[in-house]
């Protein structure tokens, strides 16, 4: 397995290389066939607040997955050890969806939201304005210094069932997961509800 570490706002100590080098020998023992582990840690200035605050980000690339865990601390060790063990428990988990589960059909919480059913979401419909300003200037909302930002970011479209959507979303630590149902062929996305509820909404 290779180990990647890069920084930003800051530079990494050989005893911080040293630190994760041997928590990152565990991994192969929790998840078989990993290719990588990447580290990112990130120092965010916050000095009108409480000050300096890292952000560890650990990224394992594994044979057809993803796995994902990240955390905010006061310093870079405490922030990693927060992270690390949410992606050890997400390794388990995905070690575990490997192996055969006898009388197991489906990924327990997983329901399909429909659209008569989507009212029933604390939702609050975007303005209109906000996604097309050309097409209403004179009714746009006036922010002043902080104008609203829509990041967009495009990803190749994966056909898989709800239940593998659901637990790539785990694995990642999201709350929704974009894709294209398997069964339907619709694009999809799944996201979570209370408890360990999940829901889907699928465009038609």
């Amino acid at each position: 397995m290779e180990l990647r570490i890069s920084a930003k706002n800051l530079t990494v100590s050989d005893r911080f290389r040293e630190y994760v080098s041997e928590r990152a020998e565990k991994v192969d023992h929790l998840l078989h066939k990993v290719q990588e582990l990447v580290v990112k840690v990130t120092r965010h200035d916050h000095s009108r607040n409480t000050g300096p605050e890292d952000q560890v980000e650990l990224t394992v690339f594994a044979s057809g997955q993803i796995i994902r865990a990240e955390a905010h601390a006061q310093d870079k060790f405490s922030a990693f050890d927060v992270a690390w063990g949410k992606l050890a428990e997400r390794l388990r988990r995905a070690n575990d969806r490997k192996k055969p589960h006898h009388g197991h059909h489906g990924a327990p919480g997983a329901s399909e939201l429909s659209a008569s059913e989507f009212s029933g979401l604390d939702v609050t419909p975007a303005d209109l304005a906000l996604l097309h300003p050309s097409e209403a200037a004179a009714e746009a909302p006036n922010y002043g210094e902080s104008p609203v930002v829509i990041r967009r970011k495009e990803f190749h479209g994966e056909t898989m069932t709800a239940d593998d959507a659901i637990s790539n979303m785990e694995l990642l630590g999201h709350d929704f997961y974009l894709f294209i149902d398997s069964e339907n062929g619709k694009p999809s996305v799944a996201y979570r509800r209370k408890g360990w509820n999940y829901g889907v909404i699928a465009l038609v």
